[in-house]
């Protein structure tokens, strides 16, 4: 079983030369402020993390601040091959380490990591969409993390043209005194709409998110980022 740092290659060297630049511009570049939140190893070689970018609150505005990072190694052959993404809640980022083939119940934040649920519907969601995703894809986010009025605000695109929401929101707030966050849903017929209120969220003027009206389906599938969709503000800057 393979452990330690994500940035610490172990005697494992790149497949190829691509992935060795890939690697250190994504991880190990930043190595140093990326805080480990959750992980999981197999005897195969294979690795999941859940990461905190610690330094993602002095870039771009609005940036997500976590990465989930999947490693996988040639036992035999000593190399590694690796992909990631950032995103702007921890639901999203085990919902997509579970994708890859991470068990469900092995990628849970410790009890004393982080902020806890503050009410069960914040702890529904969450298990929605770790579990379920609805088929939505990552379209926006705006990551605001001043302990005064820390938020995030989330747009997902509906994979789905026959949704009756084709973009949802999320919305998550954060009480740095409790140590606690709240994240509620709601659902918008237009990007515009949807844009709009989660600017006006982040200003504090937001009327009450509408319903959202979840396609019905079969079985669960986890919120992906498709190629080609990339992050954009959907919000203020600082």
């Amino acid at each position: 079983m393979v452990r330690g740092r994500p940035c610490g290659k172990g005697g494992f060297r790149a497949t190829d030369e691509q992935t060795e630049e890939a690697f250190r511009d994504a991880i190990g570049i930043d190595h140093a402020d990326l805080i480990p939140l959750a992980e999981h190893h197999t005897p195969e070689g294979t690795s999941y993390h859940l990461l905190h970018h610690a330094a993602a609150t002095w870039g771009t505005p609005g940036e997500p601040q976590l990465i989930a990072l999947h490693l996988w190694r040639d036992l035999r052959e000593k190399t590694f091959g690796f992909t990631h993404a950032p995103l702007p809640l921890v639901a999203m980022a085990r919902s997509w380490l579970v994708h890859r083939g991470c068990p469900r119940e092995k990628i849970r934040l410790a009890p004393d990591t982080g902020t806890a649920a503050a009410d069960e519907t914040t702890r529904a969601l969450e298990d929605r969409l770790t579990y379920e995703g609805n088929h939505f894809a990552l379209l926006d986010s705006y990551t605001d993390d001043d302990p005064d009025h820390a938020a995030t605000v989330v747009i997902l695109r509906s994979l789905d043209e026959h949704s009756p929401s084709p973009f949802r929101v999320l919305h998550e707030t954060v009480d740095t005194a409790s140590r606690t966050h709240t994240l509620r849903e709601g659902g918008f017929t237009t990007h515009a709409e949807a844009l709009r209120w989660c600017g006006d969220a982040l200003a504090g003027k937001a009327a009450p998110l509408p319903p959202f009206r979840p396609t019905v389906r079969p079985g669960p599938q986890p919120i992906g980022v498709p190629p080609g969709v990339g992050h954009r503000s959907a919000g203020r800057g600082r």
